[in-house]
């Protein structure tokens, strides 16, 4: 077994993913607090080995399947780079010590994590059947995320950074299942079951509306008079421009340029997507914290 092999079935890669639950330290201005840092980090670990956990006994489920995808096909379990045996081993030890991390902070992360991975094994085993409902598990996921760095930090969450994270899933979940229909359509391989609950003009407005929300739902946060009270934030309307621009770069790259590669995949590959992040994060940055 190779550690490329290892690496890519814990798909440490979407560890960034994970990121989210470090939001509510940073929206909370508590990212200069070491201590509730700390805390995060151990927040953000027991995560990702959570979710090495899911996406292993997500691997082991759908391993035949995984072989008649483009790109699936090449995931160790699927490829047979990695035994079943040596998965189900590195996916009770992930599990435990995940929750074992989550238990040195509170029993109340110890159960968010717990419900994460509850609700990714039925989604895995069931839900994913199901149109829409698949995607808005998925985008559950993130806001577990949100609960467990806020858990973590004691930074309250605002409604509106709670909305603008499910929807913003919800836009990205719809772009995932735009590439298995595209596949579909294109070599009549049907990736998932649930392909046949959506087409492309149902995901195409879909993802339009969504990217309408996530807009309106920001620059309603940015204005808010509790949270330019809490963090003197008057300027924070400005980052709106930059997560405009994230999010048609995002709609020209599926829509234009037919990209059909997961949202991950993307965000690591196109440099337009990271400077956009880049320069929000440092205009947010500055407007809170100089």
């Amino acid at each position: 077994m190779s550690l490329h092999a290892f690496f890519h079935l814990l798909r440490v890669r979407h560890y960034v993913k994970n990121l989210f639950v470090f939001l509510p330290l940073f929206f909370g201005l508590g990212i200069t607090n070491i201590i509730l840092v700390e805390q995060t980090i151990i927040a953000f670990f027991s995560f990702c080995l959570v979710a090495s956990s899911v996406y292993i006994m997500n691997d082991l489920i759908d391993i035949e399947n995984d072989r008649l995808h483009d790109r699936k096909k090449h995931r160790p379990l699927a490829a047979n780079l990695i035994s079943k045996k040596t998965a189900i081993t590195t996916f009770a030890i992930l599990l435990f010590s995940s929750l074992s991390l989550a238990l040195s902070l509170s029993l109340y992360i110890t159960l968010l994590i717990a419900i994460y991975f509850i609700i990714n094994i039925a989604y895995s085993s069931v839900l994913k059947k199901i149109p829409i409902l698949d995607v808005s598990i998925i985008a559950s996921g993130f806001v577990i995320r949100l609960l467990v760095g806020s858990a973590a930090s004691g930074v309250p969450l605002s409604m509106w950074i709670v909305l603008m994270v499910f929807l913003l899933s919800l836009f990205l979940g719809f772009a995932e299942r735009r590439e298995d229909v595209s596949i579909f359509l294109r070599d009549g391989s049907k990736m998932r079951t649930v392909v046949d609950g959506y087409n492309l003009e149902f995901l195409n407005a879909a993802m339009v509306i969504m990217a309408s929300v996530v807009t309106v739902s920001y620059i309603l946060y940015t204005v808010s008079s509790e949270v330019v009270a809490r963090t003197n934030g008057d300027y924070l309307y400005l980052t709106t421009i930059f997560v405009l621009l994230g999010i048609l770069r995002y709609l020209q790259l599926s829509f234009v340029h037919n990209d059909h590669s997961s949202p991950v995949d993307i965000l690591l590959r196109d440099r337009f997507l990271q400077m956009t992040i880049a320069a929000w994060v440092v205009m947010y940055w500055v407007i809170l914290y100089v």
